[in-house]
């Protein structure tokens, strides 16, 4: 009889996310063990107790999943739990604090349908914060050219340093969009704009998006009204408005559970996967809409 899968969650936070836990649920997995307000010093151990149960034979069975509001936390605790294994002693391990690499994948995964990304140039606003910082990763991955657009031109800078160093060969301009001028500016050319700045600030009005007359494809991330995309309502999904097919935060929020409940899945199909923006993209390339 083959081993119940158990997924570890590993929150930052004083609450583990109910969110999280219940996309884990519905995955299935077979039993969920929520860790809340996790801390480094305390990794090492919740980490020895998965990997030392079972035998090396039955380690696929056993998973962590690295969750929180704080994707700096997250980080360091997927960093944490790397550096705790050893030899053939590990367990799958997946990270997704504040669903930024799900939400990420999602968006591109959602832009990728419409064209090829390779060579296109796409705007990333609200791009130095932890979602659209992910985008610029995939899409640079992609091939995408991208201006990388922040209210801070040295946040911009410091992104576009960031994804060089993990990406080869990207093509990344920072863009500062501290005007309605500037944005507009910013979207000349380019056939893709995500918007992935905080919940309830309007990044793009109504008649800039419109006259941005190249785009092909919009995609806001916000649920939080203003939206982040003037004209572009929460539910789009694939819907033309003004020359252009949108998406709202709901319309690619399916997606993104479908890439959140498939890399779940994946991580009992083996011990040795580490899934991060990257690898949760690729996932995401491989589901049906």
């Amino acid at each position: 009889m083959s081993k119940p899968k158990i997924l570890i969650q590993l929150d930052s936070d004083a609450q583990a996310s109910v969110f999280d836990a219940v996309v884990a649920v519905d995955a299935p997995v077979d039993q969920l063990l929520r860790h809340a307000n996790v801390q480094i010093s305390q990794v090492r151990d919740l980490v020895y107790g998965a990997m030392f149960t079972r035998g090396v034979d039955d380690l696929r069975h056993t998973a962590v999943f690295i969750g929180g509001s704080e994707v700096a936390a997250g980080e360091a605790i997927l960093a944490q739990v790397r550096r705790t294994f050893f030899g053939p002693m590990r367990v799958s391990v997946m990270l997704d604090s504040n669903g930024a690499n799900t939400t990420a994948a999602a968006a591109v995964v959602s832009a990728a349908r419409h064209g090829s990304l390779q060579g296109a140039t796409a705007v990333v606003l609200g791009a130095t914060g932890p979602v659209g910082s992910r985008v610029v990763r995939l899409l640079a991955l992609e091939g995408a050219r991208v201006k990388v657009a922040s209210r801070s031109r040295p946040r911009a800078e410091a992104v576009c340093q960031a994804v060089a160093a993990r990406v080869p060969g990207a093509q990344l301009t920072p863009i500062e969009t501290t005007s309605s001028g500037h944005t507009a500016a910013a979207l000349e050319g380019a056939q893709v704009v995500i918007g992935a700045g905080a919940p309830g600030i309007e990044l793009v009005s109504a008649a800039v998006r419109a006259n941005s007359k190249s785009l092909k494809v919009a995609i806001d991330l916000s649920a939080v009204p203003p939206v982040g995309l003037a004209g572009i309502e929460v539910v789009d999904k694939a819907v033309e408005r003004d020359g252009m097919i949108c998406y709202g935060a709901i319309g690619v929020g399916g997606m993104k559970m479908k890439i959140h409940k498939a890399a779940i899945r994946q991580l009992f199909e083996g011990a040795d996967q580490v899934l991060d923006a990257e690898e949760i993209y690729r996932i995401g390339q491989h589901l049906g809409g």
